[in-house]
């Protein structure tokens, strides 16, 4: 955690650096946290596991184009259980005290640092329990793999800013799943879309390589529209 000095201001003798130190201690502060509470990990991983065993025993082995939907579903489902909680378990005592040590960009831009690494390890559970269950039909692990993890970004982005709008809301979960439900459905309808490439090349037919420009614009313009309205959640 950042320390208070009363001897020097660090933001005003070097605000770049303090930039870069608030967003590394405010990572490791949620790391650690999370490496503290492992029971919020433990029920997210058996989450996945439960649901994916329930998939298995009612479909078995379903062919490319169910397996592909069924788990850009699952993963929708995993981000709403990982990622909606980053903003929800901050207490307004413990906001104060974050309002004293950083900005609201240096917050905002751990947090959404923190998501990313927590999607991209459920993301690859997700995708090896679909394998190790409901069988492999793609043509190429790898490719599938990079794209369910660019998807993976993609969702965790849009939940972080989603969660942050919810913090400051009473009922959280029913913002979250107003706001959601029109925000998420182009993602996930070019997110299907794209990864037909690592499937046979009947499936794959009128999948567009040029998806990823747009996948990776509709990140950029995400991450730049929780940089312009999160300073205004931050006064709140």
């Amino acid at each position: 955690m950042l320390s208070l000095s009363t001897e020097v201001n660090p933001r005003i003798d070097k605000p770049h650096n303090l930039r870069l130190q608030a967003v590394i201690s405010l990572f490791r502060k949620d790391l650690l946290l999370e490496l503290r509470q492992q029971h919020a990990l433990y029920g997210v991983m058996l989450y996945v596991l439960s649901t994916v065993f329930v998939l298995y025993l009612t479909l078995d082995q379903p062919v490319a184009e169910t397996w592909n939907a069924l788990f850009w579903v699952m993963q929708l489902f995993v981000c709403i259980n990982a990622v909606a909680k980053s903003f929800l378990q901050e207490s307004r005592g413990r906001m104060l005290y974050f309002h004293t040590i950083a900005g609201p960009a240096e917050f905002v831009i751990a947090k959404v640092l923190y998501n990313l690494l927590l999607m991209a390890g459920m993301n690859m559970l997700t995708l090896l329990l679909f394998i190790a269950f409901m069988g492999d039909p793609t043509d190429s692990f790898w490719l599938f793999a990079g794209i369910s993890c660019l998807g993976a970004f993609g969702l965790s982005l849009i939940f972080t800013m989603l969660a942050a709008i919810a913090s400051k809301a009473m009922q959280q979960a029913s913002l979250m799943a107003i706001l959601g439900f029109p925000v998420i459905m182009p993602q996930l309808l070019l997110l299907m879309r794209l990864s037909k490439l690592a499937f046979s090349e009947t499936f794959a037919a009128g999948a567009d390589l040029g998806i990823v420009w747009l996948l990776l614009a509709l990140d950029a313009s995400v991450i730049l529209l929780t940089l312009i309205l999160f300073p205004f959640l931050w006064k709140d």
